[in-house]
């Protein structure tokens, strides 16, 4: 099992932007320390939500800060970018970072996004399938050309040329079974469930990826890894009240995924659930929070229902102090981590 960690950079109460970004930072510089592989970047544009709308900017800023961990995206949302710059800013990160970089695409799921930057949310399954063959085509560093509905391509090289070859390991943020389709077409690794999804749902997708992998037969294996709040703690009031935490990112994003968000003066508002789970039912089925013993059987469970070989931390959710998931970070790598190194 590898082990990465996530940042939305979101923050309930609105905290100023280089105190997010400098908690980032410092999360990111422990979890280097700590052993875990990898840091995934969020991209969001537009609220408090997420602060983090240039990923792949922050990645490089992230390899700069540290030694080891490898830096990725989760996810760049291609429907809102030309495909030949997000092609161009993936190998200047790779080139510039060592050959540290993980990508993460995905097609977006916000028309609070996509209606601020003029893109229609009902085409982005379209435009992800074509910028994905366009940036597979230009990161082979040769002459190519593209004819397809929404993007005409002459003849074009892109510059500069990644270190990894032939491209930096790909993953898709599948959250729904059509996506996960794709994934395993594409022969991607994939990564899912993130804020929102219940663990029966994971059942649902893996049964998915099993029939799909049958049918389209990858030349290669496909990783696969899913995503949970992560707290660590020896104290049950203090586990519950990382809960409570988790419940604003639940909430937020599923108001954004379905369309009845509130944003006020770019403060994402929690608006409440129509199904609000309790919060046995945050800790139980949604998140991996508790003591060391509890967050194994936890993972476990997950490896059971999606047979992952990926587990993603988002450790820094809600507005958590930063003490606390520095702390939280440490147990999990002392005591939750050696577990899984077999």
């Amino acid at each position: 099992m590898e082990f990465g960690t996530f940042l939305l950079l979101q923050s309930p109460s609105a905290q100023p932007s280089d105190t997010v970004f400098a908690r980032g930072t410092e999360i990111t510089q422990a979890a280097d320390e700590l052993g875990f592989r990898n840091m995934w970047l969020a991209e969001h544009h537009f609220s408090t939500y997420g602060y983090l709308s240039r990923p792949l900017t922050y990645a490089l800023h992230l390899a700069n800060k540290t030694k080891r961990i490898r830096v990725g995206t989760a996810v760049i949302v291609l429907p809102l970018h030309h495909p030949l710059v997000v092609a161009e800013e993936i190998a200047t990160v790779d080139l510039l970072s060592g050959g540290r970089l993980d990508i993460g695409l995905g097609r977006g799921y916000q028309n609070y996004e996509f209606d601020r930057l003029g893109v229609k949310l009902n085409e982005s399954r379209a435009r992800w399938e074509e910028e994905v063959d366009v940036i597979l085509l230009a990161l082979k560093g040769k002459p190519f050309s593209y004819e397809g509905t929404y993007y005409q391509i002459p003849e074009t090289t892109v510059f500069p040329h990644p270190v990894q070859q032939p491209h930096p390991p790909i993953w898709v943020t599948a959250q729904s079974l059509p996506s996960v389709e794709a994934t395993i077409r594409r022969g991607f690794n994939i990564i899912t469930g993130g804020s929102g999804v219940p663990i029966e749902r994971l059942r649902e997708f893996r049964q998915a990826l099993d029939e799909h992998l049958e049918t389209y037969k990858p030349d290669h294996p496909i990783n696969v890894g899913t995503q949970r709040f992560t707290y660590v703690t020896d104290n049950e009031a203090d586990a519950r009240e990382a809960a409570e935490q988790a419940r604003w990112n639940m909430r937020v994003t599923l108001s954004l995924r379905n369309d009845y968000c509130k944003v006020d003066n770019g403060h994402a508002v929690d608006v409440p659930l129509p199904n609000e789970p309790t919060t046995e039912s945050i800790m139980q089925d949604f998140t991996v929070i508790g003591t060391p013993d509890q967050c194994i059987r936890q993972i476990r469970r997950l490896q059971d229902v999606m047979g992952i070989n990926h587990f993603n931390c988002s450790f820094y959710f809600g507005d958590l102090k930063q003490e606390k998931v520095l702390k939280s970070m440490r147990l999990f790598a002392d005591e939750v981590m050696p577990a899984f190194r077999d």
